[in-house]
């Protein structure tokens, strides 16, 4: 878990100051804060974020993480806002409160701000999700009584006494609505009092729990503490709550949690919410609170990620006045510039030494700090003892971009943790461009079947990413037959698909910018402990601007064959269809057990011809891994896995589905299977249009053809892959078969 980043200071008092600053623009300085351009044109602020993928006992120990208050603990990986206890109810899970905040406060609004609204205050944005379960237990007949997510002006102070029952753990009968609460919730409420529309809603408080805005659930298809509960649905719910600070605005999205974190397109209640009026000063806490009654339930918090806008706390500067503001900025500048000179002549006496291309970024070890959200930075010491000095026993695996090891190193509570170290190939310009790439955009992205950046490094021309170890390796392993790796049974299979599928629609349609990973394939994904897909490898990945829908790289198509898509190679353009495409070939290489391969003239995958000619004879079961026997897997959900990887495999890339319809097919069978063509279409350059559709996008044909389905029993001949002979899986560059096309299109993407 990685805290807020340390806060910047402002430079506005003194010409001492700005000449301090200056300074220390050079290489030997770390910057302040983490910095962003805002979405607005000519915006900027700074961001903070924190993640909870689960909740290690050891958090209670210790206030630095989180503060525990009333009856609280950490069991099985969650928060246990209220009790969870298995003994006499009567005794210990009747009438609880409890409050769980994080730690360290945030500004959240500053008054006379530059770039504040009409009223002259900047209110910080933020935004948040968490999985919530609400948990009946052995209590079937009843439940009681609800959670809230709080920002509150306090934390320390915990529940106030009789707050138990619909009072959620926030206030009491003396002090419901009193202004000095200073705190807004929202609630997720199972229990009808006198003032709520129901048993099973979410509500707007603030200062009180008579909600100022409320919305019933049903209506959405969402159930607190249901009755009914399974190994496949426990009742938890996944809750996004966004705040614009700008627009004094709160939007709440639910969805239950059923394997897939898809944020729907609809809220569940949105409301007006003016946090600068309703905390008790400019600080505020964020974190959950939560109450039973006579009856009761678990109110449990299985993960937590935050991200908060970061404002500045001017109100110590403005204590120091005269000659104690001339000593407290003067003497620091005095001996930092000292030190900046010092630092300065090292760092150009070294400078050569750093890298071969004397342009190199990696010379102004500034720019790399300064990158959205980068987490810790490493020491190459502690890095290159804990590797063994990089030991070849210590590997873990080798590409094109350079080696991973394994590693020991201390966590950020002292005690040691394994990590996965990526060490580039070297300082040239492209493995610059790799890391770089993967340092920009990994640590923006908060998913949990994404591979989580721990750290990186940069030492004398060195370059290395930290990341989360994955005991169980990468997913080729698995389903290739590797040495002493388990194989995969069917429910590993389907949660693996499941999981991949997850992480590229949270790529393509719920991070703030598209993102295009470029190099799906199972080496590029990561099983954890309980073997839930991780994808990694970021290295080749771009995101997008938000007009954008494609990206080109001049230099040819990187990327390994058989899981780049065949338009790739006559546009050179990198697009969601593109990437959909190689998650077909990772269903069906899961499904069957077998490799995708490239080794034939043409190009074209084994793998994927011959499931395609099962599927026109009927008999599309037999592709299933003859390592799982009859009975041993679903021959009803293996069918539709396979006509999904089909779907995704469509030479068209118009045809393929989008990652939501993927998530979709997979999350129900009543949603009925993709439609597959008995035969495999022909991929044709331009690509043919739809009955009705215009030439526009990415794949607009310059000549007439036929707008009509065409098949490979309807041609003897199909246009050209551009496949390399190479028969190899490591990611490379191919060339482009149409490099006008790129040419032209450049200046658009």
């Amino acid at each position: 878990m990685r805290g807020p980043a340390p806060r910047g200071r402002r430079a506005t008092t003194s010409l001492l100051l700005l000449a301090c600053v200056a300074v220390f623009s050079i290489p030997a300085v770390r910057a302040q804060s983490a910095m962003f351009t805002g979405p607005d044109a000519g915006s900027s602020r700074e961001i903070t974020s924190f993640s909870f993928p689960s909740f290690d006992k050891s958090l209670t120990q210790s206030s630095d993480n989180l503060t525990f208050t009333g009856n609280t603990s950490v069991s099985q990986g969650s928060l246990q806002i209220t009790p969870d206890s298995l003994n006499d109810p009567q005794k210990f899970l009747v009438n609880q409160t409890g409050q769980i905040f994080y730690s360290t406060p945030f500004v959240l609004w500053e008054p006379s701000a530059s770039n504040a609204s009409a009223d002259g205050r900047h209110v910080a944005s933020f935004s948040t999700v968490f999985k919530a379960n609400l948990y009946r237990g052995a209590n079937k007949s009843v439940k009681g009584e609800g959670l809230a997510f709080v920002i509150a002006s306090g934390k320390d102070a915990g529940p106030p006494p009789g707050s138990y029952g619909g009072f959620l753990g926030l206030t009491n009968a003396s002090t419901d609505g009193l202004d000095a609460n200073g705190f807004a919730a929202v609630e997720l409420d199972s229990v009808k009092q006198p003032y709520d529309p129901d048993d099973n809603h979410v509500g707007l408080d603030i200062n009180g729990v008579h909600s100022v805005a409320t919305t019933p659930l049903a209506g959405f298809g969402i159930q607190l503490a249901p009755q009914d509960t399974n190994a496949t649905n426990d009742g938890s719910n996944y809750i996004w709550i966004d705040y614009n600070g700008t627009a004094r605005h709160i939007w709440v999205y639910m969805a239950p949690a059923n394997g897939i974190m898809s944020k729907p397109a609809t809220p569940v209640l949105n409301h007006s919410l003016d946090l600068s009026k309703v905390l008790v000063g400019t600080k505020g806490y964020f974190g959950f609170s939560a109450s039973t009654g006579v009856d009761y339930q678990l109110n449990c918090v299985n993960m937590w990620d935050m991200t908060v806008e970061v404002l500045h706390d001017e109100s110590a500067a403005k204590k120091l006045t005269g000659w104690k503001l001339g000593l407290v900025i003067g003497v620091p500048c005095a001996a930092a510039l000292v030190l900046g000179l010092l630092a300065g002549l090292y760092f150009m006496k070294k400078r050569k030494k750093v890298g071969d291309d004397p342009s190199s970024v990696f010379n102004n070890a500034i720019n790399l700090r300064s990158i959205p959200g980068v987490p810790k930075e490493f020491d190459f010491k502690e890095l290159r003892k804990g590797t063994g000095n990089f030991d070849e026993k210590m590997k873990l695996g080798q590409g094109g971009y350079g080696v991973v090891y394994r590693a020991t190193v201390a966590a950020d509570n002292g005690q040691s943790m394994e990590v996965a170290v990526k060490q580039f190939s070297g300082a040239n310009t492209k493995g610059q461009e790799d890391f770089l790439a993967e340092l920009g955009i990994i640590n923006r992205l908060r998913h949990r079947n994404l591979v989580k950046l721990v750290g990186w490094c940069h030492d004398n021309g060195v370059l290395l990413l930290v990341y989360d170890y994955m005991p169980n390796g990468s997913l080729d392993r698995h389903i290739f037959g590797g040495q002493g790796a388990p194989t995969l049974d069917w429910r590993q299979r389907h949660t693996v698909v499941a999981g991949v599928a997850s992480a590229l629609n949270y790529l393509h349609h719920e991070f703030d910018q598209t993102v295009i990973h470029r190099d799906i394939k199972p080496s590029n994904i990561m099983l954890d402990s309980s073997y839930h897909a991780r994808l990694g490898d970021f290295g080749l990945a771009r995101a997008l601007e938000s007009d954008k829908t494609s990206y080109t790289d001049l230099v040819g198509v990187p990327g390994t064959l058989g899981y780049i898509a065949p338009e790739c190679f006559h546009t050179g353009r990198a697009t969601r269809e593109s990437d959909v495409f190689g998650f077909g070939a990772v269903i069906l290489e899961v499904v069957c057990g077998r490799r995708i391969s490239c080794s034939n003239p043409a190009g074209c995958s084994q793998l994927l011809e011959w499931v395609w000619k099962l599927h026109g004879a009927g008999r599309v079961l037999e592709a299933v891994d003859p390592r799982l026997a009859p009975g041993q897997y679903d021959e009803e959900e293996a069918e539709r896995l396979l006509m999904l990887g089909l779907d995704c495999s469509h030479p068209n890339p118009r045809k393929r589905p989008t990652a939501q319809a993927v998530l979709q097919n997979l999350q129900t069978r009543s949603v009925p299977p993709l439609p597959v063509p008995v035969a495999k279409p022909v991929f044709m350059w331009p690509v043919p249009l739809a009955d009705g559709e215009e030439e526009a996008g990415e794949y607009t044909a310059r000549t007439s053809i036929s707008h009509s389905e065409v098949t490979s029993s309807d041609v003897t001949s199909s246009s050209h892959y551009a496949y390399a002979s190479s028969s190899g899986y490591n990611t490379q560059n191919f060339p482009v078969v149409s490099r006008d096309a790129v040419e032209r299109d450049v200046s658009t993407v």
